[in-house]
C-alpha cells in the first residue's frame, strides 16, 4: 500500500507509539482493528472499547491523528497542536499505519473518525467497517438546524479554519452529552474534552460547494461491508445525516447496514451506554472477520 508523508518535511507523520502497536499487531497473527477518534476527544476515548475486542480475541489499535497529545491536560494545555489538521492529512496518516498491518484491518471510526472510516474503506483499506455518527461527505445534502448548531462554534468566525477551537461546557452539552444528565455531561466534559482543528470542520461544512474537497468518499467496489451507527437524538450527526450517509453507500455492492440507537446522543461511545454501541460494531465485525 501507499505510504504518506507529512508533506512539509517528506518524514512519516507516524509516531513511536503507533509504530509499536503496529509490531504487536503482525506479531500477534490476530485479526488487527484500528479506532479512529473525531474531533475533540483523543484516542483515549477508545480505551474500554479496545479492551471489549482484545477480549474477543482481536488486536486493537487506537491511533492519534497527526500530534495529537497523550492525555486531555496536554491537549489543554497546548491547543495549538490541533490547529491546521486537514481531513486529508488525516486520512493519509491512517493510511501509512494501515500499510503497514500484515492484515487489512476492521476500521471504527465515532464522528469525524466514522468519516475518516469511510474514506480508508473507499481506498479499499478495511476489511470491514464501522461508522457511528459520521460526519457528512460530499453529496450528503441534509444539514438540519441540530448540526449547524453544533458546528456554529467554529463556523461563526471564519478566521477558525487555521485555529484549534475549544468547546465550552454548554457548547459540548448541547453537541455530545444532550442524552444523558448534567452530571454525566460534566464528567464527560472533564475527562474527554478536548480543542479541535476547525478547519476540518470547515471542509465539511463546505463539501457540496467545492469538487476537490477532501470529505469525499469513493464508491470502491472493494470498500468491504460496513455499518452506520448512529444515536437517535445526536444533536451533530442527526438521523436525516446518517441515513443519507447510508443511502449513498447503500449504491455500494458490499453489505452496508444502518443501526438507530434509541435515546443517545453524540457521546454514544463514551458516555455510560458506551458497552451497547461498543457490542453492536463488535458483532457486525464478527460477521465478516474473525480474530
Amino acid at each position: 500500500m501507499a505510504k504518506s508523508k507529512d508533506p512539509k518535511s517528506g518524514a512519516t507523520t507516524v509516531i513511536e507509539h503507533e509504530k509499536q502497536e503496529v509490531a504487536r499487531a503482525n506479531a500477534t497473527g490476530k485479526q488487527p482493528v484500528v479506532f479512529v477518534h473525531g474531533l475533540w476527544l483523543l484516542p483515549s476515548s477508545w480505551d474500554r472499547w479496545a479492551k471489549v475486542f482484545e477480549d474477543a480475541g482481536y488486536t486493537a489499535l487506537t491511533p492519534g491523528w497527526p500530534d495529537d497529545p497523550e492525555t486531555v491536560e496536554e491537549a489543554k494545555a497546548k491547543p495549538e497542536v490541533f490547529a491546521h489538521k486537514t481531513i486529508g492529512e488525516v486520512a493519509d496518516h491512517f493510511e501509512e499505519i494501515i500499510g503497514e498491518l500484515d492484515k487489512k484491518p476492521a476500521i471504527i471510526g465515532h464522528s469525524f473518525g466514522g468519516l475518516v472510516a469511510q474514506i480508508l474503506a473507499g481506498r479499499g483499506l478495511a476489511a470491514v467497517t464501522v461508522a457511528i455518527d459520521p460526519a457528512p461527505f460530499r453529496g450528503v445534502l441534509p444539514l438540519p438546524i441540530s448540526e449547524l448548531k453544533s458546528m456554529f462554534p467554529v463556523l461563526r468566525n471564519p478566521s477558525n479554519r487555521n485555529r484549534a477551537i475549544p468547546l465550552t461546557f454548554d457548547q459540548f452539552r448541547f453537541s455530545f452529552a444532550n442524552a444523558v444528565n448534567e452530571e454525566e455531561a460534566k464528567e464527560l466534559y472533564e475527562k474527554f474534552a478536548v480543542p479541535a482543528s476547525g478547519k476540518t470542520v470547515f471542509q465539511a461544512g463546505t463539501a457540496n460547494l467545492n469538487p476537490w474537497t477532501e470529505a469525499k468518499v469513493k464508491d470502491n467496489p472493494k470498500r468491504g461491508p460496513l455499518l452506520i451507527i448512529d444515536g437517535e437524538k445526536d444533536n451533530t450527526v442527526p438521523w436525516a445525516v446518517a441515513n443519507a450517509s447510508f443511502k449513498k453507500q447503500k449504491h455500494n455492492k458490499a453489505v452496508t447496514e444502518i443501526v438507530k440507537m434509541p435515546d443517545r446522543g453524540h457521546a454514544l461511545t463514551i458516555d455510560s451506554g458506551w458497552r451497547e454501541v461498543a457490542d453492536t460494531s463488535l458483532a457486525f465485525v464478527q460477521r465478516f472477520v474473525r480474530p
